[in-house]
């Protein structure tokens, strides 16, 4: 299995200096990773730094509360891909999915996705903050506003676990006849949690311990 190449190399931290984020290019092209998610800033720093390479530029919009109103979404969405970004990965809004508002899921996700301009949209769901049944409508409102994948976790939740396989399963379950795709991010920090996650069905992994993965 050629986990490198469900691999996102992420730093998302707020503290990110340009140094770490060069090392993270050069780390991403030299385990020939998928791809890098950066924050949003950053796209075209990323796009300098990995021309003539095939590392994928992936972004963050509405991070990481996605309680940003629609309209400032899609601007960000916009900016991000002008800018160079290959992928999106927007974080819905919790609240209004909490309130069962699918209208204004659904039309938030249509409207991000249409700004992608046919690149990859990922809604993270926020799966540490969701039910069972929540999940699952996140990602059935995932699949009618359009998106490519549904993501487990930002990462952010104080107290979050992350990506967890039985969540994993149960997006993949839920999305995989529709041809949406999982992505697992959050707590991935080993091979064997990497592998757990694959097998429960995602196809790409968001880590910051992409090197300790694929040289264990």
């Amino acid at each position: 299995m050629d986990l490198n190449k469900t691999i996102e190399h992420t730093l998302l931290k707020p503290t990110a200096s340009n140094d770490a984020l060069k090392k993270l290019y050069e780390e991403a092209k030299e385990h020939k990773f998928l791809g890098v998610c950066i924050n949003p800033c950053y796209v075209r720093f990323a796009k300098e730094n990995l021309k003539n390479s095939d590392v994928k530029i992936v972004t963050v919009i509405g991070f990481p509360l996605g309680a940003n109103t629609t309209d400032v979404k899609v601007f960000e969405t916009q900016k991000a891909i002008e800018d160079g970004a290959d992928e999106i990965d927007m974080v819905i809004n919790v609240t209004k999915l909490k309130d069962d508002n699918k209208d204004f899921i659904v039309n938030e996700i249509s409207a991000i996705k249409k700004a992608c301009n046919g690149h990859n949209l990922k809604v993270i769901i926020e799966t540490d903050l969701l039910t069972k049944e929540e999940i699952v409508k996140a990602c059935k409102y995932s699949i009618e506003g359009g998106a490519d994948f549904v993501k487990t976790s930002t990462g952010f939740v104080k107290g979050g676990v992350g990506a967890k396989a039985e969540d994993v399963k149960l997006m993949y379950e839920t999305v995989k006849d529709a041809g949406l795709r999982v992505k697992a991010s959050g707590g991935i920090r080993d091979k064997e949690a990497a592998i757990l996650m694959i097998e429960a069905g995602a196809a790409r992994l968001g880590t910051s311990s992409g090197i300790k993965i694929v040289s264990q």
